[in-house]
C-alpha cells in the first residue's frame, strides 16, 4: 500500500546530510520506493529565507537533489493558504502551519520531530 509522507524542513535537511539523525521507521518511509515523499515549497521558501540570513546552508542544486531522492514538491494552492485559517494556534511558525494544512487536504502523514505538529488533527511519523 502506498502512503505519502511531507517532510518537515528539519527532516528534509537530516535526509540530505545526517540520516543517522532520522527514526529508523522515518528513514525507511521516505527510503521506501512505493511511498510518496513530499516537500512543501513552504518549506522551500522557509530555507531561502534563513539562509539568506546566514542561518542555514543547503545544496545550491536543490531541485536536482529532491528529483534525485524522489521528494516531489508540493506547491501551496489557494486552498492549502486557506485552510491554516481553520487551525488551532497551537503553532506560532507560519512555515509549520502551512504544512499541518497541507498534510490535512491531501492526507499526507507529517514527518517531523516538533511535538507541536502533533498538537493537529494530522497523522505524524516521529522523525
Amino acid at each position: 500500500m502506498t502512503a505519502g509522507y511531507l517532510l518537515d524542513t528539519h527532516v528534509l535537511l537530516w535526509w540530505l546530510s545526517e540520516p543517522a539523525k532520522l527514526s529508523g521507521e522515518a528513514r525507511s518511509a521516505i527510503a521506501q520506493g512505493s511511498n510518496s515523499v513530499y516537500l512543501s515549497s513552504a518549506a522551500a521558501w522557509e530555507m531561502a529565507i534563513k539562509r539568506s540570513l546566514g542561518r542555514l546552508e543547503f545544496p545550491g542544486n536543490l531541485e536536482e537533489v529532491l528529483r534525485k531522492e524522489r521528494i516531489e514538491v508540493l506547491p501551496v494552492t489557494l486552498a492549502h493558504a486557506l485552510a491554516v485559517a481553520d487551525l488551532p494556534v497551537h503553532h506560532q511558525d507560519p512555515f509549520d502551519r502551512m504544512q499541518v494544512a497541507q498534510a490535512r487536504l491531501e492526507n499526507l502523514t507529517v514527518v517531523t520531530r516538533d511535538p507541536k505538529i502533533a498538537e493537529y488533527d494530522v497523522e505524524v511519523l516521529v522523525a
